[in-house]
């Protein structure tokens, strides 16, 4: 969900996360088809999904992956064996020329208004995490595709895109997954979208709050407070709202896209995602991707090969 392969052992990491439990939920329950949370709790040897903040788990927790080495995550243990074995994984090289899928088109119902979650950094970048009333996931906003209805649990952003555009160094700065859950709060499906720089401001990053930064330097080592001696832990905002529909605004409410059968973009690489990336870039202004890649850290797993991806296809 960016650096060669490591193992710290040295020091503990409060907050830690892989493509955000590609729920975005911060807990330690994960969802077999998690996303984005990019990390490995040795101490249990249960993978961290994006947006999974390794600070519920104990203050040993440690990461043994990292993205300069993600063409060689399988290696690392067994659970991750679908990263170098899978038939597909995430992210791929897509092509204007495969022309939008007559597939699949989503709709979007209870967007456009406001939710509220949590806002934080996932580490590698933004994090917001929607209130779930009563545990209805239902209650959340819904995408719904071949008869299918997903709900909209969290949002976080990759930099530079995960996904490629007509060639592998054709990368945006920037990417935002909106990750979406069943009815019973497992993950199901993920909507990209591409981000880069233009010249007037995207409304919807024009809503958000103040970022927080990341909390860990270069290795990747947390970032120690010097008054206590302890690793620095990313601020937590409740109650922040949003609207999401201004993200489907800037990409012409998605009307063209690809879509694919993919994988969780973080170890343990699972599979059984349906992805969609949207076709329009949503451009910002200069001064907001700056702002963006400013808390931002690498965060793009290399590209995989299509294979069984059945990209525009049922």
């Amino acid at each position: 969900m960016l650096l060669p392969f490591f193992l710290i052992t040295s020091f503990p990491l409060s907050f830690v996360s892989g493509c955000p439990d590609h729920t975005g939920r911060q807990r330690g329950h994960l969802s077999p088809l998690h996303i984005k949370p990019q990390a490995a709790i040795l101490s249990t040897d249960e993978p961290i999904t994006d947006g999974i903040s390794l600070s519920e788990l104990g203050p040993e927790a440690t990461i043994d992956w990292s993205y300069d080495a993600s063409y060689d995550w399988g290696a690392i243990r067994p659970a991750y064996a679908t990263c170098q074995t899978g038939t597909q994984q995430s992210p791929i090289g897509l092509s204007l020329a495969n022309g939008s899928s007559p597939v699949y088109q989503p709709t979007f119902t209870n967007y456009n208004r406001n939710v509220r979650g949590e806002w934080t950094n996932w580490n590698y970048g933004p994090l917001f995490t929607l209130d779930v009333p009563n545990d209805d996931y239902t209650s959340l906003p819904a995408m719904r595709f071949n008869n299918r209805t997903v709900y909209l649990s969290s949002w976080h952003t990759h930099a530079p895109s995960e996904h490629t555009v007509d060639g592998d160094g054709d990368r945006t700065r920037a990417e935002m997954h909106l990750v979406h859950v069943d009815a019973n709060g497992d993950l199901a499906a993920v909507l990209g979208i591409l981000l880069d720089p233009g010249t007037t401001p995207f409304p919807f990053l024009a809503q958000i709050p103040p970022y927080i930064p990341f909390t860990y330097g270069p290795s990747p080592r947390p970032i120690i407070d010097p008054a206590t001696g302890k690793p620095v832990q990313a601020e937590v905002v409740e109650d922040v709202e949003m609207n999401m529909a201004l993200a489907l605004e800037g990409v012409d409410n998605v009307n063209n896209f690809w879509t694919y059968k993919g994988s969780l973009t973080t170890p343990p690489c699972s599979e059984g995602l349906r992805w969609f990336v949207a076709q329009t870039i949503a451009y910002t202004s200069v001064e907001q991707m700056q702002a963006l890649l400013g808390v931002s850290t690498f965060s793009a797993r290399e590209v995989q090969e299509v294979w069984q991806h059945d990209v525009n296809s049922p």
